[in-house]
Parts: C-alpha cells; sequence; structure tokens
C-alpha cells in the first residue's frame, strides 16, 4: 500500500511535533523543560511516577526532605558523589540540570505521600531495628538514629527521610559509608556506621522499611 505525498507530509509532521513537545520531552539538556516533565518522563522510570520505586535497587523519593534532595543531586551534577550504584545512573542524567529544575524536582517528590510501610513478615528483627534506632548500640557508643533523623524517621534539611525507604537500599548505603570514602559529604555517617555490625544494619534497615508511627 502507497502512502499519498501529502498523508505521509502530515504524518511526519504530526511525528515531529510530538517528538518537539515539550510536555513530553526527555531532553535533559533544556532548561526550559520543567522539574514536572523531568520527574514524570525520566526519574519515574526508576523512582515511580509518585517517588514510590518498585525496585529496591532505587530509593523511594517521596516525601524526601527538600533540602537534602538538592543538596544529593548537586552533589551528583559535581561528580562528588562516586558510589556505583549512584554515579552509574545520576552522573549522566544531572550533568545539564538548572538549580530550577533540581529544586524543582525537590518540590514534585517532597508533595508525595511516603511509601506504604507494610507489615513485616518477621517481627524479631523490627523489634531489634527500633533498639538500634530509638537507642543506638550503647556498648560501642553509637548514637541512635532518630537523634539525628527525628523520631518518626523523617530527616530534616541536612538529614534525609528513612522512614519507609527501601530495606536492600539502606543497607547498601550504610556499607558504603562504613567501608568506603564514596560518599564524602557523609563524614558523620561514616564515624558512626564504622562499627556497625551488618545484623545491626539489616535489623535497623527493616524496621525503618516498615516503620509505624506510634
Amino acid at each position: 500500500m502507497k502512502i499519498k505525498p501529502t498523508l505521509l507530509a502530515v504524518t511526519l509532521a504530526i511525528a515531529a511535533a510530538g517528538c518537539s513537545n515539550i510536555d513530553r520531552s526527555r531532553d535533559l539538556a533544556n532548561p526550559k523543560v520543567s522539574a514536572t516533565t523531568i520527574a514524570q518522563q525520566v526519574c519515574s522510570n526508576c523512582h515511580g511516577v509518585d517517588g514510590r520505586s518498585v525496585n529496591p535497587n532505587f530509593p523511594n523519593l517521596a516525601a524526601q526532605q527538600k533540602a537534602y534532595f538538592v543538596a544529593q543531586m548537586k552533589e551528583f551534577r559535581g561528580h562528588n558523589r562516586l558510589d556505583p550504584a549512584g554515579f552509574e545512573y545520576m552522573w549522566g542524567l544531572s550533568r545539564s540540570l538548572t538549580d530550577e529544575q533540581i529544586t524543582g524536582l525537590a518540590d514534585y517528590f517532597a508533595a508525595y505521600a511516603p511509601a506504604s510501610p507494610g507489615r513485616a513478615a518477621d517481627q524479631v528483627p523490627v523489634d531489634r531495628g527500633r533498639a538500634v534506632f530509638e537507642k543506638g548500640v550503647p556498648d560501642k557508643n553509637i548514637p541512635a538514629c532518630s537523634v539525628c533523623h527525628g523520631a518518626q524517621g523523617q530527616g530534616n534539611e541536612q538529614f534525609p527521610r528513612l522512614a519507609h525507604q527501601h530495606a536492600d537500599y539502606l543497607v547498601k548505603q550504610l556499607m558504603v559509608f562504613q567501608r568506603t570514602d564514596e560518599r564524602p559529604e557523609g563524614s558523620i555517617m561514616k564515624t558512626i556506621a564504622h562499627d556497625l555490625t551488618r545484623q545491626n544494619m539489616e535489623d535497623v534497615a527493616v524496621y525503618l522499611q516498615h516503620f509505624q508511627s506510634p
């Protein structure tokens, strides 16, 4: 079947218009693309449209602290955050983002409710994790996580929200802090994580993933 020249021209024009429609753009080098468009067209592939990632390799961004989010994005953009799972994805994606776009992304994800905590299959590690979160590990002089991250794990401008984050992701980041210098801005966490056991990490991570407000 032959397509008439006029019909072909119209079809190509429509296709071209669709590709150049800024509301559906994936052009991360274009400062005119809105943060909402970037969040929905790019970030959503790993983190979900609502910031609730279905893959534990990628952190939940919903309800994340805005100032912390902005700081981390700028760390990626400046190639200062070196953890492999981060730079493999985020260095390229963030390199051309403007400060305005980054701030807009922070606002976008902060506006969503956090992921649903669900119930843990085994309550024992949850209880052990609660002890680490609320009391630390006294015999090793490790302070309670809640001191910096808040009693509800909500975080603040300097420290991230941890409540309802993927347990696997939390353990992975604790290992980065403990064993490497790949997150140089996290000097406080490097000191705190130094003497945590793998069991400590897994327990507190499970507790935070399934965090239930009192």
